[in-house]
């Protein structure tokens, strides 16, 4: 890392290498952490205390595999609600209550609660949203992937000064 590189709040520059080689290419192997942190000239151990503590501290939110759901008879919706200011907050606390939500954003729009639902099967996912729709008292619009692109899309964890 150069002297013009910083980094966000909570790592450090182990810390940063360590994300930034899990962006990808896990070790398919008995102890893939093992092999990471030969790499980065850590141990395993070293590896998982940090990544612990980064999950922990909020700094990572979710350390796991993408997979393609569909193609093991599962489904993936993009789903939004026009949800009214007063309700926004008891609105949140009911779709998130879903373990089925994978992820919740708000938006300056009219629909302003996007969420994506992810089950094992279609029909599920179609009664997801249904249970949503009832929970809330409000319309679920459902917007069905209909086309995967794979965008590759990697951050680094230090970033330039002034990049912010």
């Amino acid at each position: 890392m150069t002297p013009l590189e910083t980094l966000p709040l909570g790592i450090d520059a182990r810390d940063a290498l360590l994300i930034d080689r899990l962006h990808g290419n896990l070790p398919l192997t008995e102890h893939p952490f093992a092999v990471v942190g030969a790499e980065l000239g850590m141990d395993e151990d070293e590896v998982l205390d940090r990544l612990r503590r980064l999950l922990s501290q909020g700094v990572l939110t979710r350390l796991g595999p993408l997979y393609h759901i569909e193609r093991a008879g599962g489904k993936f919706v993009l789903a939004a609600l026009e949800v009214p200011e007063a309700r926004f907050d008891e609105a949140t606390e009911i779709v998130n209550a879903f373990s089925e939500v994978a992820h919740n954003y708000r938006r300056e729009h009219a629909f302003n609660m996007w969420f994506v639902v992810a089950t094992e099967s279609a029909a599920q996912c179609d009664a997801v949203l249904a249970r949503i729709a009832a929970a809330t008292g409000l319309e679920v619009h459902a917007f069905p992937k209909e086309r995967e692109y794979c965008v590759g899309l990697r951050l680094p964890a230090a970033v330039a000064a002034g990049e912010r």
